[in-house]
């Protein structure tokens, strides 16, 4: 289940190799199968990849032409791998690292560490991803997580090929955005160093990044939105934030369309869908009270309800318009939904339609 993935590049911001090496020294080892059953599920999700990106094709009408193959098999510690080299990959296009500030070079190494600390937590939850930036040529990589897979499958008891092909119709949402929607990956790539380029700046830009945290904690308490998500929206300025809010409507929509699909496309393909999707959102919401403690802090609670929201978006426009009208959404970035028509779907459709 190991696979071998490029080293991390520099960062002004985080030591990638560092986040690496600690996430994959502290990722905790699988559920214990035999070697004919982790052989078993390795394969198939190779090959499921493939037919799930058919399937997603075939509902959404993306993507046609395009070569289809198959995604990468890993353990825990090749998630964290894979995954630390593409977000260095991302944030060094985000932030040259010519332009790091003194500060921001010496708490790299240790960003690294804390880093590795949280791939190393999120390296037992994650299934799979479609990373943009990731893979040996940095054209984007399909991973999926064999023994995260096999663990959720043994504790919601549902049918194991059903599981791992509904897993797959989600990453293979993803890959399909990234790949048939051809301005998608540099639009975010540029949205991100937006971002990111607030917090690598000066040391004066830094200390005027702590100034603004006690005028946003104000605004947070007189704020009845339940949508914050976390201390790095408390550090941005007026102008971060325009940027942030883009990313997450973004995000939410890209997550919400994948949930859908994997949903939509039915008990024709997945005869058992109905149950994975009762038992897996059951499942998000579990947890201990330590567990649930660390997901709050990593945003992880925010994520399900980007699903959420993203996916009460993606139905109410193809109900409207149906998918066709739907894939307006891709036709530049001014036709992407803001965070304020996510939760208003029906203003998206007036505006776009």
């Amino acid at each position: 289940m190991n696979a071998e993935t490029k080293a991390a590049p520099a960062s002004p911001l985080v030591d990638w190799s560092v986040a690496a090496s600690t996430g994959a020294l502290l990722a905790r080892g699988g559920p214990s199968v035999s070697r004919e059953e982790a052989d078993r599920v390795v394969a198939d999700l190779r090959d499921l990849t493939v037919d799930a990106e058919r399937y997603v094709r075939e509902l959404t009408g993306l993507g046609a032409g395009l070569p289809v193959p198959p995604g990468t098999v890993v353990d825990r510690p090749g998630w964290v791998r894979s995954a630390a080299a593409g977000l260095g990959e991302l944030t060094s296009r985000a932030v040259p690292p010519e332009r790091a500030s003194k500060l921001s070079s010496l708490v790299a190494g240790g960003a690294g560490v804390q880093t590795g600390v949280v791939l190393a937590f999120l390296g037992s939850r994650v299934l799979g991803q479609y990373d943009p930036f990731g893979g040996p040529d940095t054209d984007g990589e399909l991973v999926l997580v064999a023994p995260n897979v096999v663990t959720a499958q043994q504790a919601m008891k549902v049918p194991g090929r059903d599981f791992r092909l509904w897993v797959c119709l989600h990453e293979c949402t993803h890959r399909l955005q990234f790949t048939a929607v051809d301005w998608l990956r540099d639009y975010f790539a540029a949205e991100v160093g937006k971002l990111v380029s607030g917090f690598a700046g000066s040391d004066e830009t830094i200390a005027a990044t702590l100034q603004r945290l006690p005028e946003n904690l104000r605004s947070l308490r007189e704020s009845e939105s339940r949508d914050v998500l976390g201390l790095a929206e408390l550090m941005q300025s007026p102008g971060q934030r325009e940027v942030f809010d883009r990313l997450i409507a973004l995000s939410t929509l890209l997550e919400g369309h994948a949930d859908y699909v994997m949903d939509a496309v039915g008990p024709d393909v997945v005869p058992s869908v109905a149950t994975i999707r009762k038992r897996f959102t059951e499942r998000r919401k579990g947890g201990g009270l330590l567990d649930r403690l660390l997901r709050a802090l990593l945003g992880v609670d925010a994520k399900v309800r980007q699903y959420e929201q993203g996916a009460a978006f993606t139905k109410h426009v193809v109900g409207a318009v149906g998918m066709a009208g739907f894939n307006a959404v891709w036709t530049s970035p001014e036709t992407l939904p803001t965070r304020a028509e996510i939760k208003d779907p029906q203003a998206w459709v007036r505006r776009v339609h």
